[in-house]
């Protein structure tokens, strides 16, 4: 499994709007090694960062696009899965029973879901309020969405062994086709060697080490 390294900080330097801080991010590794496994367009940059203290474990996607689609009609569901977003996917093990799903479009809305085996998905399941804090901002090249999820969500959901958390990292990319339609491009941190997009498999989750 592909692993990343999440670098401990130390949460009484840190100041309460710090995850909008370039210098914040600074500390953290990069991670840029993305993949197109199931189309041969070339993609934007896509850099991903997290960090984690002894409270909160922080996430930040910075994405050099500006060609940005959001599906307006409302803040459904459907109208999330429609528009460009970054996620974020959690398992328990690799059973994937249960993992569950964050999905995020570059206005900050939010698809939290818990699922199971076979696009088993339940959207009545969200993480807990004061857990979660997502913010997107945009710049002349990039979007960014970041954000925090509290270290007792992840230990309560039990997502969290021996400084471990198995997890998967996308983005989905939206451009018009021929028919000037709107379709997407499905960009994975680990290829999952899927004949087709597939997110929600075990072989498309890599490691988070908690140093």
């Amino acid at each position: 499994m592909k692993e990343y390294q999440v670098i401990l900080i130390d949460k009484n330097q840190k100041s309460s709007n710090e995850i909008s801080d370039s210098l914040f991010w600074e500390r953290a590794n990069c991670l840029t090694d993305f993949c197109s496994p199931w189309q041969n367009d070339l993609f934007s940059k896509i850099e991903f960062r997290a960090l984690w203290d002894l409270e909160n474990f922080y996430f930040n996607f910075r994405v050099f696009d500006t060609d940005i689609y959001i599906d307006r009609k409302d803040d459904s569901i459907e109208s999330i899965g429609n528009s460009d977003r970054v996620e974020l996917f959690f398992r328990t093990n690799d059973s994937l029973d249960p993992y569950y799903c964050l999905e995020m479009d570059t206005d900050a809305r939010i698809m939290d879901f818990k699922a199971r085996p076979n696009k088993d998905f339940d959207f009545n399941w969200k993480w807990p309020k004061n857990d979660l804090e997502v913010k997107s901002s945009k710049a002349e090249k990039s979007f960014i969405v970041e954000g925090r999820i509290s270290i007792k969500s992840l230990e309560e959901l039990n997502l969290i062994h021996d400084n471990v958390i198995e997890a998967g990292v996308y983005r989905a990319k939206f451009s018009k086709n021929e028919s000037l339609n709107y379709e997407p491009t499905w960009i994975p941190w680990v290829n999952p060697e899927t004949a087709t997009p597939n997110f929600h498999i075990a072989s498309s989750f890599g490691k988070f080490k908690l140093l």
